[in-house]
């Protein structure tokens, strides 16, 4: 069995983790934590929680440590999770979002000596959007103007999403632009729209779990490429299968990409 721990164990995604885990036959729950000094949470979820992140294995006293962390958390927690299990040599899945350079470069560094695997987005659909969108965009050529626009709940904290700016990130490169060619958003008097701009745009909403379109149209045709998570297990299982992927990988930096193609 795959000893799993969950770091940001209560959150919404945390939760449908803790379920799926529970249904798997593969995998078993060895620790779920929700931040440093909570209480009450083990109780709740009817498995330990350490008072600190630098606990979060505990090696052989805590339920047998684990062998793979899965971190649905908050950007500054997520770097310093990283950080933390370097000494633990603990594989982490890191689908949180939001992250500023720093933080980003605290997970660079933890990974040249553990496997982590940061997405965006771990649904298999949209890392398949990811891939088909560039080769569209490749395809395409110059004349197709490119639009994202990107929905989610009204509680979500970032904007865009990290799904969207993947995307963006993935067409600038099959198209050989740079994220200066970014644009978020409209207002005022914008003037005739650029041909080598990606325009991004945000939407919050009630409780949409995640929509994701991509629109290229030139003069006299369009082409839509979509994809909408019906519930949050998708993203779920996805980093579910990432985390069975990755504790047979070296220490290095990976994405959903490299389970998909290696599989």
């Amino acid at each position: 069995m795959i000893k799993v721990a969950i770091h940001g164990a209560l959150g919404k995604m945390g939760r449908r983790l803790v379920a799926l885990i529970a249904e798997s036959e593969d995998m078993t729950l060895s620790g779920a934590i929700e931040g440093a000094g909570t209480t009450g949470i083990g109780k709740k979820l009817k498995t330990l929680v350490p008072e600190a992140p630098d606990k979060v294995l505990l090696l052989d006293s805590y339920k047998g440590g684990a062998d793979v962390v899965i971190d649905f958390s908050f950007h500054t927690a997520s770097a310093k999770l990283a950080e933390t299990l370097v000494p633990f040599r603990a594989p982490v899945v890191i689908g949180t979002t939001g992250f500023t350079k720093d933080e980003m470069r605290v997970i660079d560094e933890a990974s040249h000596h553990i496997p982590v695997l940061v997405a965006p987005n771990m649904s298999v659909g949209a890392n398949v959007l990811f891939d088909t969108a560039a080769k569209m965009a490749k395809a395409l050529g110059a004349d197709f103007d490119i639009e994202i626009i990107e929905a989610h709940h009204r509680f979500k904290k970032d904007a865009p999403s990290g799904t969207a700016l993947e995307a963006a990130r993935r067409i600038a490169e099959a198209r050989g632009l740079s994220e200066k060619s970014f644009l978020y958003g409209r207002q005022g008097e914008t003037g005739a729209r650029q041909s080598d701009t990606i325009a991004i745009h945000a939407v919050r909403a009630g409780d949409i779990v995640g929509d994701h379109t991509i629109l290229f149209s030139c003069l006299g045709e369009r082409l839509e490429l979509k994809h909408q998570a019906h519930t949050r297990d998708a993203f779920a299982r996805g980093a579910l299968r990432a985390a069975r992927w990755l504790i047979a990988q070296q220490a290095g930096k990976y994405s959903m990409k490299d389970v998909l193609q290696s599989e």
